[in-house]
């Protein structure tokens, strides 16, 4: 089987149930992963969705121009669409996107335009603005218009919620999606409601956004609208496609809780995605704590990673701006640095006896041992397993280490980093190696994690 162009593989993206981030609440969490649409995200549904519809209304025509203001992934899907059927591509964006976004956009064939973020949405600098005036003066140009243009939320309803209903057999008690357009939350919300009026749709807005006072009041308060970082949710405008009858209740997440959240779903979970994807599961995991075991809560992850390589996912970045403190920035190499001077990896070799084990851990204070043979690595021997067998046999004692030795500590570079060190230490395997570049070996062990981590704590 072939497909005719790459328009055919946009959507029945899969759902993938979150186990790390997720594993302290009691619901089923599950998440759509939208960048396995061929442009990486959810907007690709709906670029399809309003070119068809324009086609079909003959807005737009052989040869005609595709305008359009986008935070990046509408315009992606656009291009995509463009290139399949022959349009040209302009599109408005605002210098707070990635400058991933917008390389990715020229070499799709795009012609972009950079416009200012703090100016009001009718201000004739802002990316709505300018976007809707070059569509007026263009000849045979269509200016989609995804805030106002019923066919974004009309593809959600169409695909993502059909999608959903049928991947969690019509299970699904929770929907959660980040709330920009409004499309996806409300396309989908609109069919999975209609298929089961008692599923709430929990809607994931920002700080500096206007939806969460707007749904909450009925009115726009512009005290709470402020320039935010997070890219793709948000609005200082209320699009038509904005529909509360859909919605349950929303909620905020700031910058910086969305961007921590993003990385941890790419450490945890394998999930390498965009920075309001963050927002998405940090606000929906809050709302979660509220549900039940025969809950299922199905959030929308809607982008990549790689739109936020030099943000998000850039240390000095999340550094320059508080998102990450020092301490999460500590390496193997710096612990090792931080230990008392002078004090020796301490080894035993495999035909030595468990009680001469058990001497040279009282006699250096440690309650683990990597153990040696001709001169290399071949296991490890920790105080838990030698008191067990002990207890069950003292005879024990004079039993060679080697057999009770348990599998070697695993080994890390110097630049390891902490977050990383932290979750491969465990009740079943207490320390690592570190191996530096001239072959020399010392230990981690969970002791030494929590003097740095106590040190830290106590210097700031």
């Amino acid at each position: 089987m072939w497909y005719r162009n790459i328009l055919e593989v946009i959507g029945n993206t899969p759902l993938i149930r979150l186990n790390h981030v997720a594993s302290h609440l009691k619901p089923i969490v599950l998440v759509k992963v939208e960048y396995f649409n061929p442009g990486n995200s959810v907007k690709d549904r709906i670029a399809l969705q309003m070119i068809e519809t324009a086609e079909k209304e003959g807005r737009i025509t052989r040869g005609g121009t595709i305008i359009e203001g986008t935070s990046g992934n509408t315009g992606m899907g656009l291009a995509l669409v463009a290139a399949v059927k022959g349009y040209r591509c302009i599109f408005t964006v605002t210098d707070k996107q990635s400058q991933e976004k917008i390389d990715i956009l020229r070499a799709v064939g795009a012609e972009v335009i950079v416009c200012p973020t703090n100016v009001p949405p009718d201000d004739p600098r802002s990316y709505y603005s300018v976007a809707k005036r070059l569509s007026e003066e263009i000849p045979n140009s269509f200016y989609p218009n995804q805030y106002d243009n019923p066919s974004n939320a009309l593809a959600h309803y169409q695909t993502t919620g059909p999608e959903i209903w049928r991947q969690t057999d019509g299970k699904i008690t929770h929907f959660a999606a980040g709330i920009g357009t409004c499309g996806t939350l409300c396309g989908t919300s609109r069919y999975l409601k209609e298929q089961n009026p008692n599923i709430q749709a929990i809607g994931i807005d920002t700080y500096g956004s206007l939806f969460q006072k707007y749904f909450e009041t009925g009115k726009i308060d512009y005290d709470e609208v402020y320039p935010y970082l997070t890219e793709g949710i948000g609005e200082d405008i209320v699009p038509e496609n904005f529909d509360a009858s859909v919605i349950d209740k929303i909620l905020k997440v700031t910058d910086k809780d969305a961007a921590l959240t993003t990385r941890k779903l790419a450490r945890l979970e394998g999930l390498f995605v965009g920075w309001s994807c963050g927002s998405a599961v940090h606000g929906a995991l809050e709302y979660a704590k509220t549900l039940n075991r025969d809950d299922i809560l199905v959030i929308i992850l809607p982008d990549h990673g790689t739109r936020y390589l030099n943000k998000i996912f850039n240390d000095n970045w999340m550094q320059e701006r508080g998102y990450l403190t020092e301490g999460s920035l500590i390496t193997a190499g710096d612990i090792l640095l931080r230990k008392p001077q002078g004090r020796k990896l301490q080894t035993i070799n495999t035909d030595h006896t468990i009680a001469e084990a058990i001497e040279m851990m009282k006699a250096h204070d440690v309650s683990q041992l990597p153990v040696m043979k001709n001169g290399e690595l071949v296991g490890s021997l920790n105080e838990t397993r030698v008191l067990t067998a002990m207890i069950d046999d003292p005879s024990m004692r004079d039993a060679a280490v080697e057999y009770l030795m348990s599998e070697p500590f695993p080994f890390v570079l110097p630049s390891t980093r902490i977050d990383t060190i932290t979750k491969m230490i465990s009740q079943q395997n207490p320390a690592v190696i570190v191996q530096s570049a001239n072959d020399t070996i010392d230990i981690i062990t969970k002791s030494d994690l929590l003097q740095v981590l106590l040190g830290q704590r106590e210097m700031s």
